[in-house]
């Protein structure tokens, strides 16, 4: 599984000779030569920092309106709860590319085409019902019985939600984040259609180093390798937190 990003990460210390070499050489002169080339070519910093705000700000958001919606729906179920989940989890079968006329034409009248609110936005609404599913299913988890007892020491909804809900559901919580964090650092239909220069994130400076007259395999490596490491570095950090969340509730 590791393979073919340990191949992307040595393939940018080679020369675009030895890239392309038939058959691939794995022994061979190091070289930052692509590293240099991409660095003078576009503003990595500004790129990634770009990442790092929209996928921070759609996380947070996504989580700021799936939490209420998941508690209502796992403690106060009426007969259309069933119905709106497989409603909500329905619209991520649907083709991104059958929407995106529309939302070019609402971002472009509305302002934010090409800019990092849009994309937060967008990145918001497409996570949205995984976040909500998960927050669901965690949520469920919790005894009523404890929910009770807060609401017998006097917590309204939302000092239910606040003070004993969350602090219970924590683990799953950070597991949903983080797992919707990483979505948005990877996406790259929507950030290569809806932006041009000012709010372009990684994933449109990967796809830059791809020309009509070829693949230039060395820097695009390079660049791929530049884009990919915060991520790998910070799910490689988190990756406790990312799987006790995911077995929370698995053993009681």
């Amino acid at each position: 599984m590791f393979f073919p990003i340990f191949w992307m990460f040595i393939t940018g210390f080679k020369s675009e000779v030895d890239a392309v070499s038939t058959p691939p050489h794995l022994f061979f002169h190091p070289t930052l030569q692509s590293y240099a080339e991409v660095q003078s070519r576009a503003n990595y910093w500004l790129f990634a920092m770009n990442s790092v705000i929209i996928s921070v700000g759609g996380t947070v958001l996504a989580l700021l309106l799936a939490i209420p919606a998941a508690y209502v729906m796992a403690f106060f179920p009426t007969h259309r709860t069933r119905g709106t989940l497989l409603w909500m989890l329905s619209t991520k079968m649907l083709p991104p590319v059958g929407v995106l006329i529309p939302i070019y034409l609402i971002l472009r009248a509305t302002g934010l085409l090409d800019t990092r609110t849009g994309l937060v936005l967008i990145y918001m609404l497409m996570n949205l019902p995984i976040v909500v599913w998960m927050l669901f299913t965690f949520f469920k988890e919790v005894p009523r019985e404890i929910l009770e007892a807060g609401r017998m020491d006097g917590a309204g909804r939302m000092g239910e939600l606040r003070h004993v809900l969350m602090p219970l559901s924590l683990p799953g919580i950070a597991s949903t984040g983080l797992l919707s964090l990483i979505l948005c650092w990877n996406e790259a239909f929507w950030s290569l259609n809806l932006t041009s220069s000012r709010a372009a994130p990684l994933t449109a400076f990967i796809a830059s180093f791809s020309s009509p007259e070829g693949l230039f395999f060395a820097k695009l490596s390079a660049a791929s390798t530049l884009a990919v490491a915060p991520i790998l570095i910070f799910g490689w950090l988190s990756q406790r937190q990312l799987v006790r969340g995911l077995t929370f509730g698995a053993v009681k």
